[in-house]
């Protein structure tokens, strides 16, 4: 399934479907605002008091939100009612896989963050089947003391790896050594088993890259909001993009777009897991990095260590980091250039390395290329840290009850049930 995007503009459809988009822009509204005013909805969603009140009651009815009576008067008149997203009521499970562990998440509507977990995978332990294995446990642990009532939307799931939009079919994984895996189906049904009391359908198991389900946590809740046009790097021990265009996700014929960590930058530098030589993720890659400052990937040594020791006065170090800032500076520059974004956000473990390495790659890109492009260009943080992958998974399990609110809450069932 692709990566939601937001409603197209409504023009000539039946009753029904303005009815299903109309409560999908309410609904979306306050999971993405969270308790909001009738009055503020009617002004920002641009329909009349009446509508409003008519969709509020619908989706309340459904279970889905509740309307409160606000807590301070404003003005005179009768307050205007609060629009609540159901929290409890409705949720989905997130879960962020990486390449030394697994968090997960259990998310409420809203977005709000209810449970987590974080499970290790030391080397020699990221087999298929035992990932596989990891997430249905940490599903049960995550599901075994929900309240019978609580109806559980959907599963998404982020990943390191090129992945195929129908289906969540693992192309290719190369930091996991996985290849053509039919990771989706077999999770799902994985999960069909661990979860008899909670069933749900086999499309509401949803698995994208990690780097896209970044930049949709940042573009609906993180530091682009507000913002059409962006760039989100997840940098870990690989490197990738999500690409934001126009207000909406760059996927690609099939979902593969955004593979910047395996753009050639050096032809004669290192040979890269995918088998190329000169990946960019061979020169800004954090274990690149590590061994630049001259440790060794898996000793402890981490983006932030290695900052303090260049802060610090060691030469090493900061020699790497600078040697990094070049090679940022040629990749970043190479995508200013063709997407010509807004802002390019530095996610993952990037996120630490930003601000000691901002002004020099700032400096390296304005050395050359398109003026035009990178005049307006910012290079901010991830609002969100190192959990953007994990609530854009929740954002991914959550799109289809936004998309069709009450034909979706209509089809869940609950433990009661």
């Amino acid at each position: 399934m692709p990566l939601p995007s937001p409603p197209p503009q409504v023009s000539g459809i039946k009753q029904d479907e303005l009815r299903r988009h109309n409560l999908s822009l309410l609904l979306r509204y306050v999971h993405l605002e969270g308790p909001t005013q009738r009055a503020t909805l009617t002004a920002q969603i641009g329909l009349n008091r009446s509508t409003i009140g008519a969709l509020a009651a619908d989706l309340a009815a459904a279970g889905l939100i509740r309307e409160e009576t606000p807590g301070v008067r404003s003005g005179a008149g009768r307050p205007s009612l609060v629009v609540v997203p159901e929290i409890e009521r409705y949720q989905a499970l997130a879960f962020d896989l990486r390449v030394d562990r697994i968090d997960a998440a259990r998310v409420g509507l809203g977005g709000i963050l209810l449970a987590r977990e974080t499970v290790p995978l030391p080397d020699g332990h990221r087999g298929f089947d035992e990932v596989i294995g990891l997430l249905r446990g940490t599903a049960r642990l995550l599901t075994e003391s929900l309240p019978e009532d609580t109806r559980l939307v959907g599963v998404g799931v982020a990943i390191p790896a090129v992945v195929r939009d129908a289906d969540g079919f693992v192309r290719f994984a190369p930091n996991l050594g996985w290849e053509e895996r039919p990771f989706g189906d077999t999770l799902a049904l994985e999960l069909e088993r661990a979860l008899p009391r909670r069933p749900f359908e086999r499309e509401s198991v949803l698995v994208a890259n990690d780097a896209d389900l970044g930049a949709l946590a940042e573009h609906t809740r993180g530091v682009a909001r507000g913002h059409e046009d962006v760039v989100y790097l997840s940098g870990n021990v690989g490197l990738g993009a999500g690409v934001i265009c126009g207000g909406r996700p760059l996927r690609g014929h099939g979902g593969y777009a955004g593979e910047v960590g395996h753009m050639i930058v050096n032809p004669t530098g290192q040979r890269c897991r995918c088998g190329a030589r000169g990946c960019w993720e061979t020169e800004v890659g954090i274990d690149a990095i590590v061994r630049a400052a001259g440790r060794t990937p898996g000793d402890g040594t981490t983006v932030r260590s290695l900052v303090s020791d260049a802060l610090a006065g060691d030469e090493l170090a900061r020699s790497a980091l600078y040697e990094v800032s070049r090679w940022l500076a040629v990749g970043v520059g190479n995508l200013v250039n063709i997407f010509n974004p807004e802002l390019v956000i530095f996610g993952g473990d990037l996120r630490e390395l930003l601000p000691m390495v901002h002004r020099d790659v700032v400096s390296r890109m304005g050395a050359g290329g398109l003026t035009v492009s990178r005049e307006h260009v910012e290079l901010v943080p991830s609002a969100l840290g190192v959990d953007s992958p994990l609530f854009g998974a929740a954002e991914l399990a959550f799109a289809r009850l936004l998309d069709d609110p009450l034909g979706v809450a209509m089809s869940l069932p609950s433990a009661a049930d």
